[in-house]
């Protein structure tokens, strides 16, 4: 068949030169199929542990897919027959197997240590691990070096090589993961379905460490200051620690580990002030690291003397306005454990990427973190990484193969990543981490040309054309940002238009059955895409939002069709969870209400303001500014004539995506100035006349004809707004027939700045 010799060489980027070496000098090959007939059992010793069962009935399940033959699971061999001794019954076969697995997995794991062996003896084939899912990883191990491939959850992503004859040549791998913790979740609304085994099968367990989940408020809601919350709990205050040891001692002292993870939100009490050396420029508020490790350390020494037997651990979470290191704490107690969650970092850029100066910033934060918890500590990180997002591809396998090496060299425990798992947007994300989590070393590229040849068969060149391109558009993007309002910078029309091609051209060749429904995953994937495309294109730029209304429409549509093909491909767009201008569904509404406004309904267009603007960043941030609130609108009477040089800039796109940025690549730009004119023919009335901004971030102030006509108040980051992102400023009195000079002022401290839809003028309509 087509892909099957070009998939079995291609495997040979997955194993390490020692196995294939040994591998390919077997004199012997021992049979486990010939011709389609068995010729080896399946040992598996009594009391099999979840995990080994599943292992067992995997090994039966995909040999007898692969070569046709079923192989017969036994608690012994037969004297002369070949055995493959999985799990509990190769370590008690032969006891040397276990020590083995205990050296290679290593002394004093935090959380789990896994290692596999498979080894070849004879007519016997040992597999095992040192722990119950390791025994289901060395039976993973050995399937994919038979050519069994889990791209995606669900049977929709394996692939299983056809091959009448299995054997073993000379062959001992014993291997340990440098990470004990490989895992993902599925947050929001995911569909699970399969997930489990996914994640099984590419060597992602469930082991854990405590400090994920967010329960700090359970034990500090109760001490809360008046009037205020938990958020404004003195963290410094000795009183703090010795309350909340007290409510977790019993747990403790039995010896279970107990999260003490900071919230969702920003921490501030005066009595904290002390400790305060930082000022954190992505939560736009002082950093309080130094106050929360002071707690939790008192925490931890005070439980640690009371039950100093206790092997119990305390999670703690940096995250949020905890993010940052600590600057005068410089040990956190043997008994603490820490997670770091980069909620607002850029994850479109590796850690050593010159292009990202928040990356390398959050490079930083991981090497001073993994100093003061060395051992200790983990990365829960984001994967989608554009947080809210539309179901369009996010790949990221290109940025994680670089960083799981930085991560290794820091001695990181390992990962939790939070993910939806929609394959649409995912697509081979998961895949890729669960290998290089196992394996930083794999090789992606290899990985990748072996996926469109195994996945794609007939159709792999064209898929791969497709595939490549939009990987490329990620990996030379310089978006820092992460949420939807940063796609058109990605997906331009121009790439949707390439795309097209590349799908239509396998489309033509993929014939029908399992190849054909994978390239109709892809096309379900593109109509979602090119809708996506149109309705910016067409809100955004041409002010077509009827158009953009119905291409909005069309992407919902594509979702829905999508996922009755698989509920895994998409997020479920009729969830509850998905509500607001934030959602596909919420923009939909949106521009249907902005159609109103240009249409009659409401009101009637009366022009659009240019697409090409002057602008200019009139006074960038100080070293040392501060947030702490709007300016308001007065503020512009200080602001001074300004010194930045002007350029043109699109009103279409916001400010970074356009490469503009602050010294040193940042993203916060200070105060800067758009500037056009529009021309009004003479008999336009001016009565009822708005500037309708319909995409804009920032605070901001509006000056027409020199005059200012409105202040726009905005709370910073961007993501207190409601995703709407409008404002509308009555502008009646200020318009005059022919030429008019139109200023907007805007205040960017942080992330997205400016315009990312093109403003227009239109007549409201008379109240009814």
């Amino acid at each position: 068949m087509l892909s099957r010799r070009l998939l079995l060489g291609g495997l040979l980027s997955l194993f390490p030169a020692r196995v294939l070496a040994r591998a390919a000098g077997a004199p012997n090959p021992l049979p486990i199929v010939h011709d389609g007939a068995p010729r080896a059992i399946v040992v598996v010793g009594d009391d099999p542990g979840p995990w080994e069962k599943a292992a067992a009935a995997d090994l039966v399940k995909y040999v007898k897919m692969m070569a046709g033959a079923t192989l017969t699971i036994a608690d012994a061999a037969p004297r002369g027959t070949a055995a493959i001794f999985l799990g509990k019954a190769a370590i008690a076969r032969d006891p040397a197997i276990g020590r083995r697995l205990a050296a290679t997995a290593g002394k004093d794991p935090l959380v789990q240590a896994d290692a596999i062996l498979v080894q070849r003896r004879g007519s016997n084939l040992f597999v095992a691990g040192a722990n119950d899912e390791s025994h289901y990883f060395a039976v993973s191990w050995l399937l994919q070096h038979w050519g069994c491939r889990w791209y995606f959850p669900t049977d929709f992503g394996e692939v299983v090589p056809e091959r009448k004859t299995l054997s073993v040549g000379a062959l001992d791998h014993a291997y340990a993961p440098p990470f004990e913790i490989r895992h993902y979740w599925l947050a929001w609304n995911a569909d699970s379905t399969g997930a489990d085994l996914f994640r099984h099968r590419n060597f992602m367990s469930s082991a854990t460490m405590v400090g994920a989940a967010q329960t700090l408020a359970n034990y500090t809601s109760d001490i809360a200051p008046a009037g205020g919350n938990h958020f404004n709990v003195p963290f410094t205050d000795r009183r703090t620690a010795e309350h909340v040891a007290a409510k977790i001692e019993a747990d403790y002292a039995a010896g279970k580990d107990v999260s003490l993870a900071i919230s969702d939100g920003v921490y501030e009490s005066v009595a904290d002030r002390p400790l305060i050396t930082r000022y954190d420029g992505y939560m736009l508020k002082p950093s309080v690291t130094d106050a929360m490790l002071t707690f939790y350390n008192a925490v931890a020494d005070i439980l640690r003397r009371k039950y100093s037997a206790s092997k119990a651990k305390i999670g703690g979470l940096a995250y949020a306005n905890v993010t940052l290191p600590p600057d005068r704490v410089k040990r956190l107690a043997p008994n603490v454990v820490m997670w770091i969650a980069p909620i607002d970092i850029d994850p479109n850029h590796a850690l050593d990427d010159p292009r990202s100066p928040p990356k390398g910033e959050f490079r930083d934060m991981v090497e001073a973190w993994s100093r003061i918890a060395p051992g200790r500590l983990a990365l829960y990180d984001y994967d989608q990484g554009m947080l809210v997002w539309r179901d369009v591809p996010n790949p990221s396998h290109h940025v994680f193969a670089r960083d799981v090496k930085e991560y290794r060299r820091l001695g990181l425990v390992g990962f939790g990543t939070e993910s939806r798992g929609a394959t649409a947007t995912t697509f081979l994300n998961l895949f890729f981490r669960g290998q290089l989590m196992w394996n930083p070393d794999a090789d992606v590229d290899a990985l990748l040309r072996e996926f469109y040849l195994a996945f794609f068969g007939p159709a792999a060149v064209p898929m791969a054309r497709y595939w490549g391109r939009i990987f490329a558009a990620w990996g030379e993007t310089a978006v820092t940002e992460h949420e939807h309002m940063a796609l058109p910078a990605i997906y331009t029309p121009e790439l949707v238009d390439a795309l097209r091609v590349d799908l239509e051209a396998a489309e033509a060749i993929a014939g029908s059955g399992r190849i054909a429904e994978r390239v109709a995953f892809v096309r379900g994937s593109f109509d979602i895409l090119t809708n996506t495309v149109t309705m910016n294109v067409r809100a955004a730029r041409e002010l077509d939002y009827a158009g953009a209304a119905a291409a909005g429409e069309a992407a919902m549509a594509a979702r829905k069709t999508l996922r009755a093909m698989n509920p895994t491909f998409t997020l479920d767009p009729n969830d509850s969870l998905e509500q607001g201008s934030a959602w596909l569904a919420g923009e939909i509404g949106q521009m249907k209400e902005l159609r109103a406004r240009v249409d009659g309904t409401k009101g009637k267009l009366i022009a659009p303001l240019p697409l090409i603007w002057s602008f200019r960043v009139e006074q960038p941030l100080a070293d040392d500014w501060r947030y702490k609130g709007p300016l308001g609108g007065d503020a512009v009477k200080d602001f001074g004539p300004g010194e930045g040089a002007w350029r043109e800039v699109r009103s279409d796109l916001y400010l970074q995506a356009q490469n503009i940025l602050a010294e040193g690549g940042q993203a916060a730009l200070g105060r800067y100035r758009y500037r056009t004119e529009i021309d009004l023919p003479a008999g336009t009335a001016p009565q009822g006349a708005h500037l309708l901004f319909p995409g804009l971030f920032n605070e901001a102030w509006l000056f027409v004809n020199g005059a200012l006509v409105g202040h726009r108040p905005y709370i910073e980051p961007w993501w207190h707004g409601d995703y709407g992102f409008e404002w509308d400023v009555d502008v009646a009195g200020q318009l005059r027939p022919g030429r008019n000079l139109v200023e907007l002022i805007g205040f960017n401290p942080h992330h997205f700045g400016g315009m990312f839809r093109r403003p227009f003028l239109y007549r409201a309509s008379a109240a009814p």
